[in-house]
């Protein structure tokens, strides 16, 4: 039988305490916010730079290449919020409004 050092574990009494600390699900307005912006503003961005990379805008491929690199950078961090904020909203298990960072 394996030693369980009952100290450290966590019983259904002290989940079911009523203490002051409550979690707090509630939606982040402002980052969600900004997690969509930096989302539309990468996309725009990507599509923008691969068009000026295709029409030569600039005199060269290398600034629609630029501008397209830039807007992937955008892109990342904007999709990977505004999906945790969704899959929380839709109540998916593992995802909570508390995984995403406070601005």
């Amino acid at each position: 039988m394996a030693y369980v050092d009952h100290a450290f574990s966590i019983a259904d009494e002290d989940i079911m305490m009523d203490s002051s600390y409550t979690l707090n699900n509630r939606p982040p307005i402002k980052e969600i916010a900004l997690a969509v912006s930096l989302l539309v503003v990468g996309t725009l961005a990507i599509f923008i730079g691969i068009f000026m990379a295709a029409n030569r805008v600039g005199g060269d491929r290398a600034h629609g290449i630029f501008f397209a690199i830039l807007g992937s950078i955008l892109f990342i961090p904007g999709f990977y919020y505004t999906r945790i904020a969704y899959y929380a909203y839709k109540g998916y298990k593992g995802f909570s409004f508390s995984n995403i960072p406070p601005v």
